[in-house]
């Protein structure tokens, strides 16, 4: 780990040095922070950006916040940050992390900056998220995965085992009447991935290589074909759309999928579990993909340490008691999950657990690369036109050419 002394005496002399060379300069700085927050998460991520204002008004130091809509986003910050013309600070899943990295001048190695007592405020594993080529990128905000959401209406109790969930997925399912026991997004890998990690199998190696037609992912497509085909258990040709619709009209009693799926939720008292342990597997738990948020200090900001101090203080208990009790956020800290609002809080105890089996979803700037194609393997598969077998092939050779050139290019 880092050593505290050591990041203390490094602080100490910046700003000695800041202050020699500009004077009272830094006792007006206003940082610019990019977030794609809506709602209730906007409005509590904007209460913690003024606690933050507050807490640093005597410095000078103030976050000024703008909401960048979420499509435009990713390629907003790719195309704006390494021209100088983006924030200080910017809020994103580490899923694109590994592309800005590799693409230079987007996010700021903030290794010098750390302090261990940050770390260890953290839940285990998420620093994994912000870690790119052994260089930490960012301090990780919130995290979201999938768990199981079921209508209390039609399950007593929700299955703790594959086994048992296919049994009480049958029992409710009638095709004829649109009425299925179980819909999830299965043909979308983000999805499947829980499904994949149970069997030890992933997208890519240690070293970024390709494993897209590794044995064990053509194993767990073969259970989730089994669920949907012989079983009969899923509908067909699955969309989010048809996936709420199902649940809140009574025709779905279990779901697999995450925080933003219950905001969608109308009129059903529903409750959360964490995924079935798969029995397929040897008993092996459901392991979804985790995604992590992760406040970034732009490389081009003039005010990186300021902007490192707006990153430790958004990690921090007062601003994740907020981003959980007011914006429904599932906060990185782990102390706040003492505090009791939060522990009383079904809903975020339930991911909070589920947290237990996820599985960091892998930040290299091959990810981008794997997508596409092994979402076209997914719907051949799911439709009948190939075998799993040819389909994985070929997205592992679509995606080995596409990592070929990328490599070339660098």
């Amino acid at each position: 780990m880092r050593s505290s002394m050591r990041n203390a005496i490094a602080r100490g002399f910046l700003a000695f040095v800041g202050c020699f060379a500009a004077g009272s300069a830094l006792a007006a700085t206003e940082l610019v922070v990019w977030h794609a927050y809506r709602g209730a998460e906007k409005a509590a991520f904007e209460k913690a950006v003024g606690m933050f204002n507050e807490a640093n008004a005597g410095a000078g130091l103030t976050a000024k916040t703008l909401a960048v809509p979420y499509d435009a986003y990713a390629d907003k910050i790719t195309a704006a940050v390494p021209r100088g013309r983006g924030p200080d600070v910017f809020i994103f899943a580490q899923d694109r992390l590994g592309g800005w990295v590799e693409g230079g001048q987007t996010v700021e190695p903030i290794d010098f900056f750390i302090e261990d007592e940050t770390v260890d405020s953290l839940l285990p594993n998420m620093m994994d998220a912000m870690t790119y080529r052994g260089q930490v990128y960012g301090l990780p905000f919130n995290y979201k995965s999938i768990t199981l959401i079921y209508n209390k209406a039609l399950l007593d109790a929700p299955p703790k085992t594959t086994s048992e969930m296919v049994k009480v997925a049958k029992s409710m399912t009638n095709a004829g009447s649109g009425k299925f026991g179980l819909a999830y997004e299965y043909s979308n890998y983000f999805f499947h991935a829980a499904l994949m990690n149970a069997f030890g199998g992933s997208v890519f190696d240690e070293s970024a290589n390709p494993t897209i037609n590794a044995p064990a992912n053509a194993k767990a497509i073969d259970l989730m074909m089994n669920w949907y085909k012989e079983q009969g258990i899923l509908p067909a040709d699955p969309s989010s759309a048809l996936i709420g619709t199902l649940f809140n009209s009574g025709n779905a009693a279990m779901v697999f999928s995450g925080p933003w799926f219950l905001g969608e939720i109308e009129g059903v008292d529903y409750g959360l579990a964490p995924l079935p342990m798969v029995d397929e597997a040897g008993g092996e738990p459901m392991g979804p993909w985790l995604t992590v948020e992760g406040v970034y200090v732009s490389a081009g900001s003039d005010h990186k340490e300021e902007a490192y101090e707006f990153a430790k203080y958004m990690v921090g208990a007062d601003a994740a008691k907020v981003m959980a009790v007011e914006g429904r956020q599932l906060p990185t800290n782990a102390a706040v999950y003492d505090e009791s609002e939060v522990a009383a809080d079904e809903v975020l105890a339930a991911f909070r657990k589920q947290l237990e089996t996820a599985v960091v979803m892998p930040n290299y700037a091959e990810m981008t690369l794997m997508w596409s194609p092994v979402t076209t393997a997914m719907n051949k598969i799911v439709k009948g036109s190939a075998t799993t077998e040819s389909a994985l092939a070929t997205a592992q050779q679509e995606v080995q050419t596409s990592i070929d050139a990328l490599r070339r290019g660098r």
